[in-house]
């Protein structure tokens, strides 16, 4: 290789050729793991080629603009990520249960770990699944057709694809950065960290928080313009509301951390000074810029999980939504407030008392609107015919973990206290306790709520169950002895620890970490369970839940239009409402030509393009880097010159396949809440008696 043709690159920038020259500890496991890189890059398209399935995948998922499919490849994404981040946890934790005076990983393998940890579960898993969940509920609770701009979501999603790319690519070709998730400066600029792993850390979040943007605007225009009609604000369901907050928060807060991100990367790249101190610049200028980011993120991830509970309370519960107003403005006051609370992250860097003490009563005012939340899911559930499906296990499990989580984040919202607990596992433990229950398990949660409306049959109950014992035992077993070891002293970040006393917390956490590993494990047993068995859990006539919300007024999986008619709302839980009053599935007088846009490999082509130019600015190859921005801009060009041919569904099709569902729906007897388990359960649920009892004392 020579350095004009490769830049920076070489042979021993490739972890498989370094760890056969230096085959340690650290570089076999590190090799190992890289090495899963080529094995999928040739396994997966020989299993395509052999299956045949390449054909399908190409043509009805990479081209579709169809909001469903791309929100089925946003959640497959974060589950493979997933997958990364749960083994580097693990890893972590078992390093530290052996790290009494040393350990086995090194200190820089360790570092690379936490960093990477962070960035992977942060930006591509917990947004991947909040924004994938979104993409397939919004458009159907809405009583739309789609996204406002499907083209739009497709290139949000393959940005955020080349984001993921790029840090994956990371563990194969040189290394990640050490820095941890949030990449303070100086200690991640060019002096004291002059190789590329700062470098990869800046595209891949760069890139995929572009995509976040672009879906933020989506989702926003697509909720105030796209509403059926008659759906005013106070009929959204609160899924609805909840990603309304989501999508204005990611248009307000990705801005700044694009900005640092591009700051940083001069700083590197081009010798600028915008965070040297002693040259006219200001490190802090970024732990600002990030956090003005970082704070309103961890409610851009909580707040669809709310959304998420309060569907699963409602629907579960057979009762409508206690306190609905309240729920709402609690959710535009945490969105407001998210804005305020951004400095206690950083409560021990230099500011004034003052200035720490207000912070600190900006944070203990937002876990008042939590709290309003908590204690209207608690009504919801109070005297209602509870059922303990796999969602409503996660509801519990969120309700007591997440509570947990908010008030030791009360506890750390004393600057005074902060100061003390601020660098030590405490912090760790309090972060976990706030995303995993706050943020995976409602994710969960929806995930098996929802996957019958997508693929059109549910997932087995009794390993769905399972799996959502196994994610509460096992993150309670790992975070809980985290808080005392931090009390204790143990800081966080530390690769060893001297204190004995500690050893044995560090073990429990380490048994901890694989019980999470096989609740990982359980997830995809239950998908793939679940798929073997499809014909006997599919539920084509819809509504398997009995459920109260648009998108189950379709079949399961729905059309790609999603309405053959759209739906006139008039009540804010309108598709229970039409089932009370048995128009649900009533023939409709008038079909029309339904306009849908055409398959593209636009977003394709741009993820490849933005992928090639990561890379090669990552490894300062120049011609690569040319390539890939003109790749870039010529593909917009290209698709703005090339004709526009809309889809146009004639009436007579729509209406033969719509009037096929609805006769079926309406010939069907439909099952009771105890049977929705049962292979009986076809999609039609009868509505249960105590709901309509409390509808009528309603009125």
């Amino acid at each position: 290789m020579t350095d004009s043709l490769c830049g920076n690159l070489t042979w021993d920038s490739i972890m498989l050729v370094k760890a056969w020259k230096d085959p340690n500890v650290n570089n076999l496991i590190t090799a190992g793991a890289a090495a899963m890189i080529p094995v999928g890059a040739l396994m997966v398209p020989l299993l395509l080629l052999w299956t045949g399935w390449w054909r399908p995948l190409f043509r009805d998922w990479l081209a579709s603009v169809d909001h469903k499919k791309i929100g089925v490849l946003y959640i497959a994404l974060a589950v493979v990520m997933l997958f990364r981040g749960v083994v580097e946890g693990t890893l972590m934790r078992l390093h530290h249960a052996t790290a009494l005076h040393g350990g086995v990983l090194s200190p820089d393998h360790f570092n690379q770990l936490f960093t990477t940890h962070g960035t992977t579960m942060i930006f591509f898993v917990a947004m991947p699944l909040i924004t994938g969940l979104m993409n397939v509920v919004i458009p159907l609770q809405l009583g739309a057709r789609d996204v406002a701009y499907p083209r739009l979501n497709q290139i949000g999603f393959w940005l955020t694809a080349s984001g993921g790319f790029l840090i994956t690519i990371s563990l194969l070709i040189g290394q990640f950065a050490t820095g941890g998730w949030s990449a303070y400066p100086a200690y991640t600029g060019s002096i004291f960290s002059p190789g590329v792993g700062v470098d990869y850390w800046l595209l891949s979040v760069g890139l995929s928080g572009i995509g976040s943007t672009l879906s933020g605007v989506n989702f926003a225009v697509t909720l105030y313009k796209l509403r059926a009609p008659g759906m005013t604000f106070m009929r959204m369901p609160l899924f609805l509301w909840t990603s309304l907050c989501v999508s204005i928060l990611l248009v307000l807060i990705m801005p700044p951390l694009t900005v640092a991100c591009i700051t940083l990367g001069l700083d590197r790249y081009l010798g600028f000074h915008f965070y040297t101190n002693d040259l006219g610049g200001n490190l802090m200028n970024f732990i600002n810029l990030f956090w003005m980011f970082g704070h309103p993120e961890v409610y851009i991830l909580a707040l669809p999980a709310y959304g998420v509970m309060s569907e699963v309370a409602s629907t579960f519960s057979a009762k409508r939504l206690y306190g609905y107003p309240s729920i709402v403005v609690a959710t535009m006051c945490i969105a407001v407030l998210s804005f305020l609370v951004w400095l206690h992250h950083f409560f021990t860097m230099g500011q004034s008392a003052l200035v720490n003490a207000v912070f600190g009563i900006a944070t203990l005012i937002i876990a008042i609107p939590t709290g309003m939340k908590v204690y209207d899911w608690l009504a919801t559930l109070w005297r209602g015919r509870i059922r303990f499906t796999t969602p409503m296990i996660y509801l519990c499990g969120f309700l007591v973990l997440f509570v947990i989580g908010g008030l030791t984040g009360i506890i750390l919202a004393n600057p005074t206290i902060d100061f003390q607990v601020h660098n030590s596992l405490f912090l760790v433990a309090h972060f976990h306790n706030v995303i995993i229950p706050g943020v995976v398990f409602g994710m969960l949660a929806g995930l098996h709520y929802w996957f019958p409306k997508v693929f059109g049959f549910r997932l087995l109950e009794s390993w769905g169950r399972t799996t959502a014992w196994l994610w509460i035992v096992g993150f309670s077993v790992t975070f809980f002895p985290l808080y005392v070891a931090g009390l204790m002293g143990m800081r966080r970040r530390a690769v060893d620890y001297a204190d004995p006393a500690i050893q044995p917390y560090m073990i429990v956490a380490a048994i901890g970490s694989l019980i999470l590993c096989l609740a990982f494990l359980a997830l995809l047993g239950t998908i793939l369970r679940s798929i073997l068995l499809r014909k006997q859990l599919a539920v084509p006539l819809g509504d398997p839940w009995d459920a109260r919300t648009l998108e189950w007024a379709t079949p399961c999986p729905p059309p790609e239009y999603n309405f053959a008619v759209l739906p006139e709302v008039t009540a804010r839980d309108a598709f229970w409402e039409a089932k009370e009053n048995g128009t649900a599935y009533a023939p409709v007088e008038k079909y029309e030509d339904i306009h849908l846009p055409p398959p593209t490999y636009y977003g394709l082509w741009i993820g490849a393009f933005a992928s090639v130019l990561g890379f090669a600015v990552v490894w300062h190859i120049g011609w690569l880097s040319l390539l890939g921005l003109l790749g870039s801009i010529a593909v917009p060009i290209a698709y703005a010159l090339l004709p526009y041919r809309e889809i146009i569904l004639p009436a007579a099709e729509v209406q033969k396949q719509d009037e096929a569902w609805r006769c079926a729906a309406r010939e069907t007897d439909g099952v009771t809440r105890d049977e929705e388990a049962h292979a009986t359960n076809r999609g039609l649920a009868k509505p249960d008696e105590l709901e309509i009892e409390f509808a009528a004392a309603e009125r």
